[in-house]
C-alpha cells in the first residue's frame, strides 16, 4: 500500500475502509426492517436538524414571550425546559413535535407502532442533554432513540 492509500483510507474513515475490504453495511435502518427510501424509511439528518431547529425557536420565543420578558431571567435556560416538556407531550401523545410535523418526520417505536408515553419522557430527557443525541451508531439513530427504544422516520 503506498502513501496515497494509506491517507486516503484514513480521510474517507473506517467505514469506508471497511466497505473497501468487502464488508456490506446495507442500507441505514435495514438491520430495523425499514425500507430504504420514501415513507418509513429512516429520517436523514438534515430534516431532523431543520425539525430541531424549528422547535427550539418555537421554545426560545415562548420562553421570551412569556416567561423571561417578564421576569428577566435567562431565556435559553427556560427555552430548555420548555423543549422538554413539548417534545415529551408530543411524541408521547401524536409521536411528532411541531418541527417534526413541518418536516413530515414521526418518533415511532423500533418494534412498531407509537412510542410509549415513559420511553418518550426518556427521550425527551436525553435530547436536552445534548450529548446523546449528537452520538449516532451505523442506522443514524441517536444514543437518545437507542436507550428509549425509537427511530425517527419519514412520514
Amino acid at each position: 500500500m503506498d502513501n496515497r492509500q494509506a491517507l486516503g483510507s484514513w480521510l474517507s474513515g473506517p467505514r469506508a475502509a471497511a466497505e473497501e475490504a468487502g464488508v456490506d453495511f446495507g442500507y441505514r435502518g435495514q438491520q430495523l426492517g425499514l425500507p430504504e427510501e420514501g415513507p418509513g424509511s429512516i429520517a436523514r439528518p438534515g430534516r431532523r436538524l431543520g425539525a430541531l431547529a424549528v422547535d427550539w425557536a418555537l421554545c426560545m420565543l415562548i420562553a421570551y414571550g412569556l416567561l423571561t420578558h417578564h421576569y428577566g431571567q435567562s431565556t435559553g435556560n427556560w427555552a430548555v425546559l420548555i423543549l422538554f416538556v413539548l417534545s415529551a407531550l408530543t411524541v408521547g401523545t401524536v409521536g411528532a413535535t411541531p418541527g417534526k410535523l413541518l418536516f413530515r418526520l414521526r418518533v415511532v417505536s423500533a418494534h412498531g407502532g407509537r412510542l410509549n408515553p415513559l420511553r418518550a419522557l426518556l427521550r425527551s430527557a436525553l435530547v436536552c442533554l445534548a450529548i446523546p443525541a449528537l452520538i449516532w451508531d451505523r442506522d443514524g439513530r441517536g444514543l437518545h432513540d437507542r436507550f428509549s427504544g425509537a427511530v425517527q422516520v419519514r412520514v
